[in-house]
């Protein structure tokens, strides 16, 4: 994909706010996205209503879908980590983070690029390949198969380790109808600012519904995926072992019963992955704690959160697309409760190295399925993808105050301990954060906690 040359550029606003106190290198402005006149703000809440996307009826229905508990008879399995979309996105309501996180592991090859990896079960007979997520749960042994073992377990093979927290997705039907171009030029952006510094990485990724399409991703840690129709089949497979149109192969055939792809249409003609993006293109964006906000200490915390660079990556402000445009690879149209929406994420969606990276590389055959190489995807590059391997996604700040464990693996028990804990691109900012007086460290913390 080519930016047409009449792109508009960014607008960079310039620091307002003194640092006395900070004797380290000036920091870069905030980065602010045009706005357009007629552009109106996306509703937030947490009441489980509607953004208007549908009405609260066809929402409240795919909520159920979303929330639904599933069994073997469903597909559930062989291998899983949960049985609804809500036990792992929950918090404060359905689509919400949660405490869940997941187990991904992999290992060095001999010549020291990341390898996916292998994870014997069946007794050693049959070897988990093409992932590096581990499942927590498996359906068997069970009455039908009582001799059966095919629970995954870490080999001490798999030295790279780590854990991953469960996103919030609530507001994510925004985040998708954000345009391409707007994450490439905040990304050039903050090169520009930084002097290199900075480097936001926008990927592209297959988009399952098209196939040989691409768009910028901006959903999951790795920011694996650019549509929520693509999100959602790969965590019901992956998390859930439910297998659908678009990732229509088990993981394992062990144990397994259900007749393939286990996700079918409805009478409607949709089929439970259709409902779940559905549901998340019709959710609110977080609220804000609008009373907090207000406090003297939230407003000094948010001219503070600007003038040492923490807006550079998390983004205050970005703007949907007009009603109308087709994305997706021209599966989907923006309805007109989404165009033209600006919605606050404080999030650039882009991956950076913050000295917190896991060492994973995105796992292709796990997110797109193992025919993925047989497609020839416009604009996808392995060796992009492979340098995600120490860079996670900026996580959005929207919703932060609802979550007691913080940034990727969800070590991080406070805000404070999670600002100090970034180095590499954001050194800068966690040394400026560091040279401020306890006050305003207190008033950035008191503006998070509003967010």
């Amino acid at each position: 994909m080519r930016l047409h040359p009449a792109r508009r550029a960014l607008w960079l606003t310039p620091v307002t706010v003194a640092l006395a106190t900070c004797r380290v290198s000036a920091p870069p402005p905030p980065i602010q996205v045009p706005v357009p006149s007629t552009a109106a703000e996306a509703p937030t809440g947490f009441d489980d209503q509607s953004n208007g996307a549908v009405d609260d009826s066809i929402h409240q229905a795919d909520q159920e879908a979303f929330d639904e508990v599933e069994e073997i008879a469903d597909g559930l399995g062989p291998l899983y980590n949960a049985q609804a979309c809500r036990e792992c996105h929950q918090n404060p309501t359905s689509g919400g983070a949660s405490q869940i996180s997941e187990l991904r592991v992999g290992h060095l090859g001999p010549d020291g690029r990341f390898r996916n990896a292998d994870i014997p079960i069946a007794r050693g007979n049959v070897v988990i390949s093409g992932r590096t997520l581990v499942n927590d749960r498996a359906i068997c042994p069970n009455a039908a198969f009582p001799d059966s073992e095919i629970q995954e377990r870490v080999p001490d093979t798999e030295t790279i380790r780590t854990t991953r927290a469960s996103l919030n997705l609530l507001g994510d039907g925004l985040v998708e109808a954000v345009a391409d171009e707007t994450l490439i030029e905040i990304a050039r952006a903050q090169r520009r600012t930084t002097r290199g510094t900075i480097r936001g990485q926008a990927l592209y990724v297959p988009i399952l519904e098209a196939p040989g399409e691409t768009r910028i991703g901006r959903f999951g840690w790795k920011d694996q995926h650019a549509s929520l129709l693509s999100f959602s089949a790969d965590a019901y497979l992956n998390e859930m072992g439910i297998t659908s149109r678009l990732l229509p192969d088990e993981v394992t055939t062990l144990c397994n019963t259900a007749p393939e792809p286990n996700n079918t249409t409805d009478a409607d003609g949709l089929a439970d992955i259709d409902r779940f993006a559905r549901f998340l293109r019709a959710t609110k964006a977080p609220a804000r704690d609008t009373v907090l906000a207000a406090t003297p200490a939230a407003r000094r915390g948010s001219e503070l959160f600007d003038a040492i660079g923490c807006a550079t990556c998390h983004v205050r402000t970005l703007v949907t697309v007009a009603a109308g445009t087709a994305l997706n690879g021209g599966t989907d149209t923006i309805p007109p409760a989404l165009g033209e929406k600006t919605f606050h994420p404080f999030g650039d969606f882009l991956l950076h190295n913050v000295g917190t990276g896991d060492g994973i590389v995105m796992a292709m055959p796990e997110h797109y399925g193992p025919t993925v190489y047989k497609v020839v995807w416009k604009e996808f590059s392995i060796d992009s993808v492979g340098r995600t391997r120490n860079k996670v996604r900026t996580a959005p700040l929207w919703g932060v105050r609802l979550r007691p464990r913080l940034m990727h693996d969800g070590a991080s028990l406070t805000l404070r301990d999670a600002i100090v804990r970034h180095r590499g691109e954001a050194i800068g900012v966690s040394n400026r954060f560091r040279k401020l007086t306890q006050s305003d460290q207190e008033a950035i913390i008191a503006f998070l906690k509003s967010l």
